[in-house]
C-alpha cells in the first residue's frame, strides 16, 4: 500500500483556505475611517444621513446629492446588522463611498446634535462571542496544530529525537536505474558461484524447500578492502530482482542506550514485510566484535547489546519467509563466535585479491566505456599489476583516462597505463621539487644499489623501472620491480633475496659516499618486518626451527585465549636471530656491490643524465659492462 506523504505545501494550502474563509463570511465592508474631530466638524454642517452607535465604534453613511433632493431610497443598515456580518451583496462604488466608521469617544453632546442635525440614529448591542472564539481561541490552535504537525513529521524522517529508533538502512529497489548483476562483477568466479545458489533460494524457494532444505539464514562475505563485497552482495539482489537493504555496523550505535536493539527490532520488522529480500550490513566487526575481549568492568555496553539483539533476531527467522542476511567484513579474526555458528552465518565467502586472469577481467569491465587504443593489452597490465584489488584496478582505469584527457587525445594508451601504475603505486610525480646536486648523486647511486642487487640477486623480482624523480610526499625516487607471474609461496632464499634488495641502496651509499643517510627509512622498515616474520611466523629460524611465535597477546575469556605470552629467554633469541639474518645480509649486499663497483657507476651516472631509465636501459648498461644478465620474461597475456 502506497503511503501519504505530506509536504509544507499541504499545510499551507490548509491555512490559505482557512484564512480565506475569514475574510469571506467574517468579514464586512471596507468602510472609510474619519477621525472623531471631522466627524463631529462635517455632523455641525448637517452631511450626516445616519448613523449606527456600538460599544466601540460609530458606523454612518454621509447625505448623498440624490438624499437632499429627496429621490432615493435610505440604504441604512439593518438594526441587527453587525460590522462582521455576512454581507451576499456589495454596495455600489458611489454607496461604499458614503459610508464611514469612527471610533467612539465619551462625548455627552452627542446624542443631542445629531438630533438637532436631524440624524437618524440607533444603537446596536454586538454580539462578538463567536468572533471572539474563532480568532482568540480555534484559529491559534488550528495554527499550532498544523505547526506541531509538521514538526513532528519532520523530526521522524530526519536525525531526530523521535527517529531514533528507526533504522538506517537504504533500500534499492528491484527496478532501479543503477541495477546490478553478476555480469558487473568479475575476478571473483568462485564467490559467485557460491552465491549463485542464494539467489535460487530467493526467486525460487520452493525448488530448494520441496526436498526439506532450509533457506540460508546469513552469508558473511570475507576479504580484504576494495574487493567487491557490497558489489557482490547487491548483484545478488539485482539477479534475485528483490529489494535491498544497505546500511553499516555503525549505523546502528548512537549515545543512546538501547537505540542499536531498538534498529535491530526495526530493520527485521521491515524487512519482514517486503519478504523476500536481502539485508547486508557492510563492517559487521563495528557491532559484532567478540564479547570476550571486552568485557565491561561496569555500566551498560551498547555494542554488545545490539550484538545481542541481532543475535536474537537471527534465531527468529521464519523458515518460511525468504529474507537473507548478508554481512562484509575483512576483520572475521575479531567477529563473536555466536555469530559465526551454524544456524547465523550458515556461509563464509571468501571474496580475496583477484589473480591474473581475474585482474585482466575487471579491467574489461571497468573499460567498457572508456575509449581505449588498438595497442593496449590488458593482460599486460594485469601482470603489472600483482596485488591490486578491483577498487585500485577501478582507480588505475580512472587515472588513466584522465591522464590521456590531460593530454587532450581521442583515445587511451598504452603508456597512460604505464604512467597510472607508477601513480598509484609510487605516488604523483614531483618534478617542481628542487633536489641539490649532492642529494641528487645520492638519490642516484640509492637507486642504483636497489636496481643491480635486484638484477643480479637469484629469485628476485624483474627490475622495470628507475627513477630518480621525486614522488608522493617523500619518495626521492624509487625502483619498480614486478614479478612475471602471480606468486602464493616464497622460500627462505627467495626472502633473504628480498631483504638483499632493499638493503641494495643504503649498501650503496655506504661504499659510495662512506656514510649513510635517512633515504633507506621505508626500506628498512620492510627488512626488519620481513626478518621478524622469517623467525615468528615462518618458523625459519635457526635456533627455534619449525616453531612459530607470533605477538603475545592478552588472554582472553571464556577460552578464547590469544597467543601465549614469549618468555625473556625466547624474545632474546628472537631478537638475536633477526638482528643475524639482517647483518648477514648487509654484509653480503655490500659484498656484491663492490664486485660490481664499476657497474653501479655507469647506472648512476646514466641516472643522472636521463632520471627514468627503463628494464632495456638496465640491461643494455650491465651488457656494456660484461655482466652476464638473463633475458627478462617478457610481460605478455597468456
Amino acid at each position: 500500500m502506497r503511503k501519504t506523504r505530506f509536504s509544507l505545501g499541504y499545510y499551507l494550502s490548509v491555512l490559505l483556505l482557512i484564512f480565506s474563509l475569514q475574510w469571506l463570511f467574517f468579514s464586512g465592508t471596507a468602510d472609510r475611517e474619519l477621525s472623531y474631530r471631522e466627524f463631529r466638524s462635517r455632523l455641525a454642517k448637517g452631511e450626516v444621513e445616519r448613523v449606527v452607535l456600538t460599544q466601540e465604534r460609530i458606523h454612518g453613511a454621509f447625505r448623498s446629492k440624490k438624499r437632499e433632493s429627496g429621490d432615493a431610497k435610505a440604504l441604512a443598515p439593518s438594526p441587527k446588522a453587525t460590522p462582521w456580518r455576512l454581507d451576499f451583496w456589495r454596495p455600489s462604488q458611489e454607496e461604499r463611498a458614503r459610508q464611514f466608521v469612527v471610533v467612539r469617544l465619551e462625548d455627552k453632546d452627542l446624542l443631542h446634535d445629531m438630533q438637532q442635525q436631524g440624524v437618524d440614529y440607533r444603537g446596536v448591542i454586538e454580539n462578538t462571542w463567536f468572533v471572539d472564539f474563532l480568532q482568540n481561541w480555534l484559529l491559534p490552535l488550528v495554527l499550532l496544530f498544523f505547526l506541531w504537525g509538521f514538526v513532528m513529521r519532520r523530526m521522524g524522517k530526519g536525525p531526530g529525537v523521535l527517529s531514533v529508533g528507526k533504522n538506517k538502512a537504504k533500500i534499492y529497489a528491484v527496478d532501479s536505474k543503477h541495477k546490478v548483476t553478476f555480469d558487473d562483477v568479475a575476478g571473483v568466479d568462485e564467490a559467485k558461484a557460491e552465491l549463485q545458489e542464494i539467489v535460487g533460494f530467493l526467486s525460487e524457494p520452493g525448488k530448494y524447500t520441496r526436498l526439506g532444505a532450509k533457506l540460508p539464514r546469513g552469508v558473511l562475505l570475507v576479504g580484504p578492502p576494495g574487493t567487491g563485497k557490497t558489489l557482490l552482495a547487491r548483484a545478488v539482489a539485482g539477479e534475485a530482482g528483490v529489494p535491498f537493504f544497505s546500511l553499516s555496523g555503525s549505523d546502528f550505535v548512537e549515545m543512546f542506550v538501547g537505540v542499536g536493539a531498538a534498529r535491530v527490532r526495526d530493520l527485521f520488522q521491515e524487512a519482514k514485510s517486503k519478504a523476500p529480500c536481502i539485508i547486508f550490513i557492510d563492517e559487521l566487526d563495528a557491532i559484532g566484535k567478540s564479547r570476550a575481549q571486552s568485557v565491561a568492568v561496569g555500566g551498560h555496553d551498547e555494542r554488545e547489546s545490539t550484538l545481542n539483539q541481532l543475535l536474537v533476531e537471527m534465531d527468529g527467522f521464519d523458515p518460511s519467509v525468504a529474507v537473507v542476511l548478508m554481512a562484509a567484513t575483512n576483520r572475521p579474526d575479531v567477529l563473536d563466535r555466536a555469530l559465526l555458528r551454524p544456524g547465523r552465518f550458515d556461509r563464509q565467502v571468501l571474496v580475496d585479491r583477484p589473480d591474473r586472469v581475474g585482474r585482466e577481467q575487471i579491467l574489461q569491465v571497468h573499460t567498457r566505456r572508456i575509449h581505449l587504443a588498438a595497442e593496449v593489452d590488458l593482460g599486460r597490465i594485469a601482470e603489472q599489476t600483482p596485488g591490486f584489488s578491483g577498487a585500485d584496478l577501478a582507480n588505475l582505469c580512472n587515472e588513466a583516462a584522465l591522464l590521456a584527457s590531460r593530454r587532450t587525445t581521442d583515445q587511451v594508451e598504452e603508456r597512460d597505463f604505464q604512467e597510472a601504475i607508477e601513480k598509484v603505486v609510487a605516488g604523483l610525480e614531483r618534478r617542481s621539487r628542487l633536489i641539490n646536486p649532492r642529494e641528487r648523486r645520492i638519490v642516484a647511486y640509492h637507486e642504483s644499489g636497489h636496481a643491480i642487487v635486484g638484477y643480479l640477486t637469484p629469485g628476485a623480482d624483474p627490475v622495470r623501472k628507475v627513477s630518480i624523480v621525486p614522488r608522493g610526499l617523500s619518495a626521492l625516487g624509487y625502483t619498480m620491480q614486478a614479478p612475471t607471474e602471480d606468486r602464493f609461496l616464497m622460500s627462505k632464499s627467495e626472502l633473504l633475496g628480498r631483504i638483499r634488495g632493499l638493503l641494495g641502496g643504503r649498501a650503496a651509499e655506504e661504499i659510495v659516499f662512506g656514510e649513510i643517510s635517512t633515504g633507506a627509512a621505508n626500506d628498512l622498515e620492510r627488512v626488519g618486518k620481513i626478518a621478524q616474520d622469517m623467525v615468528t611466523l615462518y618458523g625459519m629460524s635457526e635456533r627455534l626451527p619449525n616453531l612459530t611465535r607470533p605477538q603475545s597477546a592478552a588472554a582472553g575469556f571464556l577460552g578464547e585465549a590469544g597467543a601465549a605470552k614469549r618468555s625473556e629467554y625466547v624474545e632474546g633469541i628472537i631478537d638475536q636471530e633477526v638482528f643475524e639474518i639482517v647483518q648477514r645480509s648487509y654484509e653480503e649486499t655490500k659484498s656484491l656491490l663492490r664486485t660490481h663497483r664499476v657497474h653501479l657507476d655507469r647506472m648512476a651516472e646514466a641516472l643522472l643524465a636521463k632520471e627514468v631509465l627503463d628494464a632495456d636501459d638496465i640491461r643494455a648498461i650491465l651488457q656494456e659492462s660484461g655482466v652476464p644478465v638473463l633475458p627478462l620474461a617478457p610481460l605478455t597475456s597468456t
